[in-house]
């Protein structure tokens, strides 16, 4: 499920550190970082699965939440 994209004023809160901006952002790229999480894993039988890779799931969310503070944003 898409999320919309966050407005100026949840981004510019996001920016600010707020708690629940930031929980917003993360929901509206929840998608898009389990889609880049995913990895291929052999099974016993040979076959390939799909799976979401925790660790690297962690990692993207975690780079996302230390670039959200970097992220230009005209100060008043």
């Amino acid at each position: 499920m898409e999320q919309e994209m966050p407005d100026y004023e949840t981004i510019r809160a996001a920016v600010a550190g707020e708690k629940w901006a930031l929980e917003k952002v993360l929901a509206c790229y929840g998608d898009e970082i389990n889609r880049l999480a995913m990895v291929k894993k052999r099974q016993p039988d040979g076959s390939v699965k799909e799976e979401i890779d925790d660790d690297l799931r962690q990692t993207l969310i975690l780079k996302l939440l230390e670039a959200i503070p970097q992220f230009p944003i005209e100060k008043e």
